[in-house]
């Protein structure tokens, strides 16, 4: 199988891209990625002299190279992370949102329309489904009441991937996972900027009275999802990935497990003002994807213990990360309020 993996140079797509690897011997993956901030070829680097791996910068807003690389490289498969994904950022400027994730998957749905291929992920998110406060657990068939730009361009990739499916018969499916945590996320995510920050002696800032309700993965669970997916799901069809945390986990409850584990005390919490449309609760019905074989294998305990320890262990690689532009934004997200 030769696999095409957009925005494989992110957290999620990079991890997904040694898991395949590792587990399939004769895969060949080609790694497109925009390399924007959050795109950092170090990820790889312990693969990038594999010669089942290939890497191309590029856009999945360009057109011209999307088809290129379709033609060129005779793919049987493509898995897209490729999006703008963190929500403080799309209240900020909601436009590289909605062409990321709206006109990015529109671009690649033509050259799928265009070249052919055999099946096609698109990652989506919980957060489409919106505010599950006092509402169970979201299925597939869920209506999507997206609160933020973010879900809400997340949302209109997936209404895109939906339409092509029916109107053309395109071999497309869509996974909707919960919150990631693990190596390699970039710190604007709150586990490694509130680990990260932790480590420098800072503070870490929680919106409101950090009563909010997460669904917590870790991210090779959610990659063997993604993988079970692919070579199990049918066409046309939608799956949930979470780890269904049970208790379920609060921010402040996150953010105090996070300052145990960092040696600190609970005086390192600072309280900031609570962002707009901030939803409650994200919880996910994960049964269609557990019919197929699939349970995460990483309890919340041991992945939190796992993934304090990798930013401890690999300073080097997020110290690089946290300066310059990261800082700005920073400053202004949260050293403002």
């Amino acid at each position: 199988m030769k696999i095409l993996v957009t925005g494989g140079a992110g957290f999620i797509g990079s991890n997904f891209i040694r898991h395949m690897l590792k587990k399939y011997p004769d895969y060949q993956i080609v790694n497109f990625d925009k390399l924007t901030y959050a795109g950092n070829l170090e990820n790889l680097k312990d693969i990038e002299n594999d010669p089942r791996y290939k890497f191309i910068k590029g856009d999945i807003c360009d057109e011209k190279l999307i088809n290129q690389v379709f033609s060129e490289e005779k793919l049987d498969t493509l898995v897209n992370f490729a999006a703008e994904t963190h929500v403080d950022r799309s209240i900020l400027e909601a436009g590289a949102f909605v062409k990321t994730d709206i006109f990015g998957t529109y671009n690649l749905l033509e050259a799928i329309k265009k070249h052919g291929i055999e099946k096609a992920i698109f990652i989506s998110t919980d957060e489409v489904y919106g505010d599950y406060e006092g509402k169970g657990f979201a299925k597939e068939t869920d209506k999507i009441e997206a609160s933020s730009p973010y879900s809400a361009s997340k949302a209109g990739g997936d209404l895109m991937v939906m339409a092509y499916h029916r109107t053309y018969d395109l071999p497309v499916m869509i996974t909707r996972g919960t919150n990631n945590y693990g190596p390699y996320q970039y710190p604007e995510k709150i586990i490694p900027l509130f680990v990260t920050n932790l480590i420098e002696g800072q503070k870490v800032p929680i919106y409101g009275k950090g009563d909010q309700i997460r669904d917590w993965i870790y991210v090779e669970d959610h990659c063997g999802g993604i993988d079970v997916v692919l070579h199990q799901g049918s066409s046309g069809e939608v799956y949930n990935v979470g780890a269904n945390n049970d208790p379920e986990i609060t921010n402040m409850e996150l953010t105090k497990t996070i300052v145990r584990l960092c040696g600190k005390d609970e005086s390192m919490i600072e309280y900031v003002k609570d962002r707009p449309g901030h939803d409650r609760r994200y919880a996910v019905d994960t049964q269609k994807l557990r019919n197929l074989g699939w349970d995460p294998q990483v309890n919340f305990e041991e992945g939190i213990k796992k993934t304090v320890e990798w930013y401890q262990q690999n300073e080097i690689w997020w110290k690089k990360i946290k300066s310059g532009e990261y800082m700005e934004y920073y400053k202004k997200q949260y050293l403002n309020r």
